[in-house]
């Protein structure tokens, strides 16, 4: 029971840290500090987790991965290969609703903060002429943003969730990709009743134009292939990528290491160590085997922890790599057996707590937007995040 209050302790002072805007990997950090001193560990044990972190291979392929992620995103969106795949959306649907969604679908491809204020303008020209409320648009908006960071390997959460689940990262992306169906399809019944059945004026079958901008779309097939069905690790299929599109883009060597700088941030290097580091003084520390004893002695249902614990954490934190950096070295520690459908759970309980938090910037950005009320907002989000909650629990209890 002792464990329990030291573990609760670090888990509030986690929240209460990230709620102050302090970056997560120095969050975490701080926690592993804490957790030190309050298992009164020595400084031989301090100083193994330090070099397991230092040169453990979980923390070189999240460095290489997520550099590599940072890299290729900046890439994109300054040879403007976004728009281009836009465009091609554009001139080749007549359907006004796939024109609707695909803005928030594209920008969402790309793990940028503020994203959700770069497709807001267009999602208002899609639905100009329509009996759409700003609430409506809202929920468009910032839900269609979504449903990649369940399955897209350029998401950090998902592949922080891999890596210190020890789950291969195809093998968790297909696991959650029926939950990412949920969503788009829970936000397409919920979000285009006012939409009608109208077309977009003017546009013809797909020309060779057409064609050109589709293969704008390739980079980022590619990667999808390469991690979800080939099961190449991450970085070495961004590696693959990222080569010939310095080749064909004329980068030179000033350019390339701008980017290369620009990837391999000091935040990305603490957020990495971080995270590591609290797993490896949670396990060092001997919390977690007590914490799993104490469950089992007591009869404790392993799901709903599972489900709680990074629900809460996602609400109050707001984002994914909170959730996952400061319960999954916990839950994995309790499991009897690390499944990809019981971590798969615990992550879609997690999403769904992000994606309901009312300090998510992607939901505070598209309200500033569209000057939307947020409980308008709401009334789409809750009903449609329970569906996908109830789609994540009878995928669990068919895989189980």
């Amino acid at each position: 029971m002792l464990d329990l209050f030291k573990i609760s302790l670090i888990l509030f002072l986690m929240l209460g840290l990230l709620r102050k805007k302090i970056g997560i990997g120095y969050v975490m950090l701080i926690s592993s500090g804490t957790l030190f001193l309050l298992y009164r560990m020595s400084l031989s044990d301090i100083i193994t987790a330090a070099r397991k972190v230092a040169v453990g291979s979980v923390t070189i392929k999240l460095l290489l991965s997520l550099s590599l992620i940072r890299i290729f995103e900046l890439v994109l969106r300054e040879q403007k290969i976004l728009i281009a795949m836009m465009n091609a959306i554009k001139t080749s649907f007549r359907s006004r609703k796939a024109v609707i969604i695909s803005m928030p679908l594209l920008i969402g491809m790309l793990p940028s903060l503020g994203g959700a204020y770069f497709s807001a303008p267009m999602v208002e020209e899609a639905t100009t002429d329509t009996a759409m409320s700003q609430e409506e648009k809202a929920f468009i908006n910032y839900w269609f943003r979504h449903p990649w960071e369940l399955i897209l390997p350029l998401y950090p959460g998902i592949v922080f969730a891999s890596a210190v689940s020890h789950i291969p990262l195809n093998r968790l992306a297909i696991t959650n990709a029926i939950c990412a169906v949920a969503l788009v399809a829970t936000g397409f019944i919920y979000g285009m009743r006012g939409v009608g059945h109208s077309f977009q004026s003017g546009k013809g079958p797909v020309s060779g134009h057409s064609l050109r901008l589709w293969m704008n779309f390739l980079p980022i097939v590619v990667v999808m292939i390469m991690v979800i069905i080939a099961g190449i690790e991450l970085h070495y299929a961004l590696l693959f990528v990222l080569v010939p599109i310095f080749i064909l883009y004329r980068y030179s060597s000033q350019r390339i290491f701008a980017a290369v700088k620009y990837g391999f941030s000091w935040d990305v290097i603490v957020m990495i160590a971080g995270i590591v580091f609290f797993k490896e003084a949670m396990e060092a520390s001997g919390s977690v085997k007590n914490i799993g004893s104490f469950f089992i002695e007591h009869g404790i249902p392993l799901i709903p922890v599972f489900c709680l614990l990074p629900f809460l954490a996602g609400l109050v934190t707001g984002h994914t790599v909170g959730f996952v950096g400061s319960t999954f070295p916990l839950l994995i520690s309790i499991g009897d057996q690390v499944l990809p459908s019981l971590i798969s759970l615990a992550f879609v309980s997690g999403f769904i707590g992000v994606l309901l938090s009312p300090v998510h910037l992607c939901l505070i950005l598209t309200r500033e937007y569209f000057k939307a009320d947020l409980s308008g907002i709401y009334r789409k989000t809750i009903p449609t995040c329970a569906i996908v909650f109830a789609v994540a629990i009878a995928r669990y209890l068919f895989m189980k």
